[in-house]
This record gives C-alpha cells, structure tokens and sequence, in this order.
C-alpha cells in the first residue's frame, strides 16, 4: 500500500498533478476503463449549475432515501472532513473504503496524472459501484461538459442555474457557461433545467442533441400560497406542499427542479407522496443560508459569486430586521470580487478581512483596493488568520446584532471547525 492513513494519501494527491484545475475527460476516462473495463454503474443522476447544486442533491438524496432506495452521493467541496465528499445512505463513508479505492486507483493508474478531483471522483464512483446502490447522484464540480463526472453517461441530469462563476475555465458570458452546463445532457434522457431564463445556448444544445429538455416555467412550474406551495408538471402535480427546510426563496426554483428530476425517473424509481413531503421537510444542508441562534446571532452561506451573493441579499434584508451587520469575508483571488462585494455592501456596517492559508486566496493588499475603489468603509484587517478575525468580531458585535460569515467554502468551514473545537472542549 502507498499511503496508510486518509490524510497521506490527500496530501500526495495534491502534488500529483502540475494543475489544480485541468479540465478535460481524456486522462480520467482512461483511468476509469482500466479498473472498471465494463463501464457498470448505478443508475446515475448529475447534477450541475452555477449555484443551488448541493441543495438540489442533498433534496434527491434525501427524497430517494425516504423512498426506501439506497443512494450514494458524491459532492465537493466539503466542510469539515474529507469523507463528506461521498456519502452513502446519508452517511460519509470511513476512511477505509476511501484509501481501498485510492488503492485500487493507484494501480491501474501507471503514467496518467490525476488531478485532486479527479482523484476523488473516481474513488466516488468505484465505492459506489461496489456498495449496490439503487442510485448514485454526482455533483460536477465546475462547469460540465469537460468535468470529471461527465465521464459517466447520466441517466437523468438537472441543471439548476446557470450565472457568471469561473470565467477563466468556462467563458465570460451565460452563454457560453450555458454551453459548458448543458454538456451533462444526454441523447433520450430527461434533462431537467430549473433556470427558467436559461440562455439559448441551453435550449439549442438540447435540441441538437435529442434529448427530453424539461425547463421550468415551461414544462414546470410552481405557485406559491401563504402556508405552503404546489407544483405543476406534464399531467403531474404535487399540492399543498410544505416549505422547503432550506432558508431562501430561490429554495423553490431548486426544489421544484427536483421535483422534475422525481417525476422524470418515477417509471424506474417510483416515490410516494409521503416520501416526497418528508424529503422536503427534513433537508440538511451545512453552509447555506445556515442559522446559529445566539447573541449575536451568526449567518454563515458559501456565496462567492454575484448571483449568489444577490440571492443571499436578499434574504439578509428580510433578515436583518434592522440589526447591524458585521461581515467576516474571505474570496479567492479569481473569483468577482468587486462583484460580490457590489451586490451587498449597503447591507453590511463593517468588513473583517480574514486570512485564509490558501494560494488562491485574495489577500488584504487584494481586497483594500476593491472596497476603497466601492467607497465602503469600516474595513478591518491585519488579522493573523481567520481564528482571529472570528474572535475580533464576536469581541466588537453586539448582541442584538448579526455576523455574517460568507465569501468562501473554505471561510465557512473554518468557522464551523471552530464551533466545532469549542463544543468538544466544553
């Protein structure tokens, strides 16, 4: 065996590579067909977009769990460990089967180079071959069409939004992102698309392509009522539906997308009513729009590009009820910083830069710049890390008001290993 331990095994695969980010199917494909040269699979559903990704599987996982099939799902980034990455019956799987499978990789791998994702995701996809699952749900980590995932012909896919984020990979205009989106879709297979202002470049790759295009607010949709909400779909509907447990109104955009990708795959998996309803009531997400009660209160959300930080705006001013804002912020260095900052800067009254130990990440001498070039005011910085930008603003907010910690996974995962520390300390 190479490596003994989960944590070796991660740190090798970070320097096997000479790009973090090497988008293309060739290399990854080779290696797939030599440890599995019949192709066998799950049935499969993908899952890509912008934003809403992680709600859209975490809802089908746990809609097809209450069904009674045995699901496996494999999303990225985590939060806290590794092995959330890919998870089976809702469960992360040990570090044993994850260093077997890295293992397995390892040797039939000979002189291919694997990137850090893709890596993991054929790791993913051989658990999951192994675990006999009903189904497997793959998150695409960026874009879709030359993405590790893609790989693995999809028996169902859902595009849930389609905004400006990596141009530098998937081009500068919704168009083209479109493009690289809609490369999940399938010839004859449901292809489900919950942007309902989705670019042509969407509708025509599908067209092209022949595949079952089902787009909402044409195929589906869904009307909102005081106490709950229904969906409507080709000669289906789902009523008096309860709130989606997830925080924000874009909630029904993604869970009503779901609903599509259910209806869809019904004649092979059918799910009742009761697993429908109890699927949307008990979704847990970490990261999103996540909520922890206390004075003050703290609002943590992954937003890291404008068309998520719009959507988390949103939600804020509805939230804040008049309370004063204090932000704990971090980005990566190629993401649309003046962008993000730009949607919601007349919702916060002071910033705290915090540092994060990564080469992507923008640093003060970065971000000074942005917030200046903006006139936004009441900028902290010159934290040691992002521990002590936590603990500076927790020292100065007060207690009727909210700190919102956002701008990055990797910000929001260290907030969370920290509330996690405390508690095990307690």
């Amino acid at each position: 065996m190479r490596f003994s331990t989960l944590g070796e095994w991660l740190s090798w695969q970070e320097t096997l590579h000479p790009q973090a980010i090497d988008l293309g199917l060739e290399r990854v494909r080779r290696v797939y067909r030599a440890f599995n040269p019949d192709q066998d699979r799950p049935f499969t559903i993908t899952v890509g977009g912008t934003n809403g990704k992680g709600s859209c599987v975490a809802a089908l996982d746990t809609i097809l769990r209450r069904a009674g099939y045995r699901v496996g799902a494999y999303t990225s980034p985590h939060i806290l460990r590794y092995n959330e990455r890919i998870c089976i019956d809702g469960m992360p799987v040990d570090d044993a089967a994850i260093c077997a499978s890295f293992e397995r990789i390892e040797a039939v791998r000979g002189d291919t180079t694997l990137s850090f994702f893709e890596f993991g995701t054929l790791a993913a996809l051989d658990i999951f071959r192994r675990a006999e699952l009903d189904v497997q749900i793959l998150e695409v980590g960026l874009g879709g069409r030359l993405d590790a995932v893609n790989i693995v012909d999809t028996d169902a896919a859902l595009v849930a939004s389609i905004g400006i984020d990596h141009e530098e990979w998937l081009g500068l205009t919704r168009e083209a992102i479109g493009q690289e989106k809609a490369g999940i879709f399938r010839e004859g297979r449901p292809c489900v698309l919950g942007d309902p202002d989705a670019p042509a470049t969407v509708l025509r790759y599908a067209e092209d392509i022949g595949a079952d295009l089902l787009m909402q607010g044409r195929e589906f949709f869904f009307r909102r009522d005081d106490d709950d909400w229904t969906w409507y779909g080709r000669g289906e509907s789902h009523t008096a539906l309860p709130k989606p447990c997830l925080r924000g109104d874009h909630q029904y955009f993604n869970m009503s997308a779901v609903l599509q990708v259910i209806e869809a795959i019904r004649p092979r998996f059918p799910v009742p009513e009761a697993a429908v309803r109890s699927g949307l009531a008990n979704i847990y997400l970490p990261g999103r729009f996540q909520i922890m009660e206390g004075e003050p209160t703290v609002l943590l959300d992954v937003a890291h590009n404008p068309h998520a930080v719009r959507v988390l705006a949103e939600f804020l001013r509805e939230f804040k009820r008049e309370r004063p804002v204090h932000a704990v912020f971090a980005m990566m260095r190629d993401k649309d910083i003046r962008g993000v900052v730009g949607c919601i800067r007349d919702l916060v009254d002071d910033w705290y830069l915090a540092p994060l130990q990564l080469p992507r990440a923008a640093t003060p001498d970065i971000l000074m710049p942005v917030f200046a070039g903006l006139g936004v005011e009441g900028v902290h910085q010159g934290f040691a890390d992002a521990a002590e930008a936590f603990a500076r603003v927790h020292r100065n907010a007060e207690n009727e008001s909210i700190v919102l910690v956002f701008g990055s996974f990797f910000l929001v995962a260290e907030y969370l290993a920290r509330i996690e520390a405390n508690a095990l300390n307690v």
